[in-house]
């Protein structure tokens, strides 16, 4: 195996929540006990602590136990599952629901369901890691097109069926980036889908419950061509496994032949029913998306101000592009100084030079917070 740099060394740390939600207590270098508000994870609705969340997972506890069991197909489907299901599916529009214990194997699911060694996969460079694996895993030919660029993608598609009218292909896009915090401009490509007849699949997993009308994702209202949508609960659920929202058809063949849905144990239930009474705070709320959008624009002025080239997006993740390891781990350790936990984001989880701070911005996230970190921003 390659010697990894020591700039680039990833270190297991440990965290405690601390008594805010936005708190986390850890240790520091020289094992020092440090408490840090958390502008790292993705927890945007600050729900993972939230009081409903708990009670709906302690009942479900109390009456299904902690783990499934089993698969769906022997002893693992409960009722809070059909529950969950058919709730997220009239709420995404969508005709069908099927539940993933995680991101990374819905993904696998949804790509390998799309996509055998015959399909041209036209996806955006910056995709996934767990959607490039199952690219991989299905034989398909992987074709790129430059992040966000409409333009080449149908370049990309009419080459590709110039080529092989007979074959569909599959285009692949994240809705919020996780890494750049750009959008794609989901309505745009579904047009250029619908135009050379090609398949859509969309990972909403970031925007899933913040972004989007209401926060039900960036594909919301829109049908064809998107064959299916990927999303977690890990996020702005504040809970944790996945799904995958498609139409009747694609649903029954999940069902019937994929192997990632048939042959795992089924999410455990206390996640489902908190993920259910996310689900249910978000759908009373529904300004919290918009409103989280609002203060991440304007988070982005302010960096702009200082004099920071101002980062892409309009979404809670803001990317701070810094182009060397050293210099993101710098300013990782000058804003943990100041109690603040930032993640320097190194290769190869992004290209070559492009290092930086991925600052996620969250619903209790205070004005006296920003202030700490614009003070550490202002000296460049």
């Amino acid at each position: 195996m390659p010697e990894i740099p020591n700039s680039r060394i990833r270190k297991l740390r440990t965290w405690i929540p601390g008594k805010r939600s936005s708190e986390l207590i850890g240790v520091d270098e020289n094992q020092n006990q440090i408490t840090l508000i958390d502008l790292a994870s993705n927890d945007y609705l600050d729900l993972a602590r939230h009081p409903l969340l708990i009670e709906a997972a302690k009942k479900i506890l109390e009456t299904d136990g902690v783990g499934s069991g089993g698969s769906r197909f022997i002893t693992g489907s409960r009722n809070i599952h059909q529950r969950l299901e058919t709730k997220l599916a009239e709420w995404l529009d969508r005709e069908i629901v099927l539940l993933y214990p995680s991101g990374f194997q819905a993904n696998l699911a949804a790509v390998l369901a799309l996509a055998d060694r015959h399909t041209p996969v036209i996806c955006d460079r910056l995709i996934h890691h767990s959607l490039l694996v199952g690219i991989k895993a299905s034989g398909a030919k992987l074709i790129r097109f430059k992040h966000n660029n409409l333009s080449e993608l149908e370049r990309l598609l009419k080459k590709s069926r110039q080529r092989n009218p007979q074959k569909k292909p599959l285009v692949i896009t994240e809705s919020l980036f996780s890494m750049e915090g750009t959008t794609a401009p989901i309505k745009e490509i579904s047009k250029l889908c619908i135009k050379y007849d090609s398949k859509l699949l969309i990972d909403e997993a970031h925007a899933f419950g913040v972004m989007g009308p209401e926060g039900r994702g960036e594909s919301f209202g829109l049908k064809e061509p998107i064959s299916i949508i990927s999303g977690t609960f890990g996020k702005a659920f504040g809970s944790g496994g996945a799904f995958l929202a498609t139409d009747k058809i694609t649903g029954e063949n999940l069902i019937q032949n994929c192997g990632a849905f048939r042959y795992t144990t089924a999410l455990a239930p206390p996640l489902c029913a908190s993920a259910l009474a996310a689900l249910n705070l978000i759908e009373s709320n529904p300004n919290w998306g918009s409103e989280l959008k609002e203060k991440s624009i304007a988070l982005r002025d302010r960096l702009s101000q200082i004099g920071w080239q101002r980062p892409s997006g309009e979404g809670p993740i803001i990317s701070i592009i810094l182009g060397s390891d050293k210099l993101a781990m710098d300013y990782q350790n000058k804003l943990e100084a100041q109690g603040l936990l930032t993640v320097a984001i190194r290769p190869p989880t992004v290209p070559e030079g492009k290092s930086r701070l991925r600052l996620v911005i969250r619903r209790n996230t205070t004005v006296q917070v920003f202030e700490r970190l614009f003070k550490v921003l202002k000296n460049k």
